[in-house]
Order: structure tokens, then sequence, then C-alpha cells
């Protein structure tokens, strides 16, 4: 359930998975861990003693709502950009980080989530850079409408894509699209030692990546993801090891009802 009263109220937040376990739930279960203190409380303070590992904190932030009028999977066509709603989002999640001490802004090269870069960036006199491992993942059903529980999967001219959700073999697949955005947290990470850094990405990749951190299935019912539009998914390293992630929701109360509990409906991305 990502739904909340409180706008700025950290939903989850887990340390990733030990050797031999995980705190993603019971063992093929898609559902967050039980929460914990926010793991971004106090980011971006300086090393202790000489040697000890610097605590640098990635927030992997899911763009604000495109203006898409017809339905379109839109994927990661050029040409959509955010609505009137969600540029207010992104002004929202700005002014939450405005206080942190962020360092790097980067974003998917998408417009989307230049568009939701841009207000991250502003307080901190930043520039945004490009990373174009952090873009949507590839569709076969880009620029056509196709959504869960729109019946699409019943149409006989979609099933040569469907014989395999593992992978999928719709699109790219799940694994790679991990690699890449792992390459992209850490790269964030690097450039933003000892303080705070701002990813800007899509709805599956932040998932994806999160699930990989947390020992998850990468296999999973869309409509369960945990990553509403302007979330925050926040990963906190102790040197290059991530020792915790947190999820939190400052723009809910904008997000539409019916796209809070996995923003999975229709086309979102």
């Amino acid at each position: 359930m990502t739904g909340t009263a409180d706008s700025d109220r950290d939903v989850t937040a887990t340390p990733p998975a030990q050797r031999g376990g995980s705190t993603g739930g019971p063992a093929g279960d898609d559902s967050p861990a039980v929460a914990t203190p926010d793991p971004a409380a106090g980011a971006g303070t300086t090393p202790g003693a000489a040697g000890s590992p610097v605590k640098t904190v990635v927030h992997v932030v899911r763009h604000g709502e495109v203006h898409n009028p017809e339905g379109v999977l839109y994927g990661r066509m050029p040409g959509y950009h955010l609505s009137e709603l969600g540029l207010e989002m992104a002004e929202v999640v700005g002014r939450h980080l405005a206080g942190r001490d962020v360092a790097h802004v980067v974003s998917s090269p998408l417009e989307r989530a230049q568009e939701t870069a841009q207000p991250l960036a502003a307080p901190h006199d930043l520039t945004v850079a490009t990373d174009r491992r952090l873009i949507e993942a590839a569709n076969v059903f880009e620029g056509k409408t196709f959504g869960v529980g729109d019946g699409a999967m019943s149409r006989p001219g979609n099933w040569k894509h469907l014989y395999n959700p593992f992978r999928p073999s719709w699109g790219e697949p799940y694994l790679d699209q991990v690699v890449r955005m792992r390459g992209a947290l850490e790269s964030a990470r690097d450039a933003a030692r000892g303080r705070e850094a701002v990813c800007v990405s899509h709805q599956l990749p932040i998932w994806l990546l999160r699930s990989h951190v947390e020992r998850r299935r990468l296999w999973h019912d869309p409509r369960k993801r945990q990553c509403t539009l302007a979330s925050l998914t926040s990963f906190t390293f102790l040197g290059d090891e991530i020792v915790s992630v947190g999820y939190t929701e400052p723009a809910i109360e904008l997000v539409p009802v019916h796209l809070r509990a996995g923003g999975a409906r229709g086309s979102g991305a």
C-alpha cells in the first residue's frame, strides 16, 4: 500500500537482505518489508574516525504525471511531457529535498524525467546531468494502449509476446534493467560521496532495482509495485555497501487515488 495521509512520512525503510535471507517478506512475496526509521535521516554527515566508511544517500525519483490523454503506453517515445499536475508534483519533491545536502542530480534522457529533475536541482544550484542507464524499459507494446486489466492479454495478436513473463518476453529483460540501474546508482554515489544524490527514472526500472537490492524475485505483479508518481526510493550507502533502503511519497496528496496503490494501471511509466 503506497498511500498515506502524511505526504512527507517515510512509508518503508528496510536494510538490504543479508546472506541466506530476505527482508522483503516471505519467500516469493512481492510485498515490502516492515517499516523502520528513515535511513536518509542525517545523510550527508562527515565521516568519523580516519578510515571509517562515509555515508552517501542516493534518492531514485520516479517522474511526475505525464500528459497522455490517449492513454498510450509511451515507453521511450519522445514528446511526452509532464502535465500541469506533474509539474506541481516535481515542485513538491524539489521543496522536499531543498534542505538536504544534494550534490548531484542526474536524469533519464526522456522529457518527463528531465522536467521532473529541474526543480530538484534548482534549490542546490546544480545542473541536471543525463544518464541513459536511467531510461524507461523497452517494450514491444510502445505506442499502443496496453495496460493491466484492460483485456490486452486476451487478444490473440498479443500472445506471441506474452509467452514468458519471467524474462519478460514483451520487453527489455528484467536482469538487463537491474544491471544498468545498479551502474547508474553507483555512479551517482561516486559523484556525491559523503553527501546526497538524486536520480530521476521510471517506475519499472526503479522497482526492479529495489527488488534486486532487497533480494526479491524480479518477476512480479505490476499492480504491487511500491513506486508511486514522484516518489523517492532512497538507498543509503556506507562506503560502497548499501545498508538500507527507504521509500517516501512527498507528493502523495497530488497523486490520483487510483494510482496510489502501485501506479501500474494504464500507461503510467
